[in-house]
């Protein structure tokens, strides 16, 4: 049975359709993009892209995203197939494999490059993965950068029944804490399962909540919702109640709304425009540090 407890009522659904390439390692569907009217909503996520499974055949060539530059926020890469390695500026830097998850901290500035796995091109086969922004606080914008490399082996798993399971990538359930080191209150959690389920996740009062569904589907107050469907709740209430079909695979992402005002430009999120055109020189003038030759 459904708890008692008040329930966050469902705001806004779609679904993403459109694919763009990144770079020529990652085509993705655009699902979630910072605007005016989403950001009380969604914050303190600001952008998430997911490149759904696709086939690449082998190759010696590098496929992915050359160096290029952030400042203001956190990136957060789930691989969920295929292998992704990674580099930065600030030392950090590693190979992504199915389960794995990199969150990287940009703060002050940092470059870096992401391109599939020498052995993934080598060999070829169906990559798939998830690339969220997260927004720093502003007192946290200049923070020195920092680089989270975090194993599957590392993220603890409950039971929610004995179909059901949840990950925990960051934040808390049920008094199990997740690995991931945050700047502001988030959880973020896998859920999956084999067979039809009746659930009800927990998660506190005032704060943002996404579900974004990656295979089978999500019935909600007698709607289904497919594989791709992003669903964003209310603010209010205690816990989010849903039905899940076969195979059911989603990302929830949860956390406390950071209430600053908000500025993008390509790969700065700030504060103000000032900000944003100090973050465009502060980068030409090498101040964010580059990569070395590969």
């Amino acid at each position: 049975m459904f708890s008692q407890k008040s329930q966050k009522k469902l705001k806004l659904s779609y679904t993403a359709n459109h694919q763009h390439w990144v770079g020529s390692g990652f085509y993705v569907n655009g699902l979630i993009r910072p605007t005016e009217d989403l950001n009380p909503y969604i914050s303190p996520f600001i952008l998430m892209d997911y490149a759904a499974p696709k086939y690449f055949s082998k190759t010696n060539k590098r496929r992915g995203v050359g160096e290029h530059p952030h400042r203001g926020f956190e990136t957060v890469t789930l691989c969920y197939k295929g292998e992704i390695e990674h580099r930065d500026s600030a030392g950090g830097g590693g190979t992504i494999s199915p389960g794995d998850v990199q969150w990287m901290t940009a703060g002050s500035g940092i470059v870096h490059d992401e391109f599939h796995s020498k052995q993934f091109a080598k060999e070829g086969g169906t990559f798939e993965m998830v690339q969220l922004w997260v927004n720093l606080p502003k007192a946290y914008k200049l923070t020195a950068p920092k680089y989270q490399s975090i194993q599957k082996s590392d993220i603890p798993v409950l039971q929610l029944s004995d179909r059901t399971k949840l990950s925990i990538i960051a934040g808390e359930y049920n008094k199990t804490n997740g690995p991931a080191s945050t700047f502001s209150p988030i959880n973020m959690f896998k859920i999956s399962g084999t067979a039809p389920d009746e659930l009800t996740i927990l998660l506190k009062n005032n704060t943002n909540t996404i579900l974004f569904v990656l295979d089978g589907s999500a019935h909600i107050d007698g709607k289904d919702y497919p594989k791709k469907s992003i669903l964003i709740f209310e603010q209010d209430g205690e816990t989010i109640q849903l039905k899940t079909s076969n195979n059911f695979n989603a990302l929830l992402l949860n956390g406390a709304p950071i209430n600053e005002p908000i500025f993008t430009h390509g790969p700065f999120v700030m504060n103000t425009r000032e900000e944003i055109l100090t973050a465009i020189e502060d980068y030409k003038n090498g101040k964010m540090g580059t990569l070395p030759k590969s």
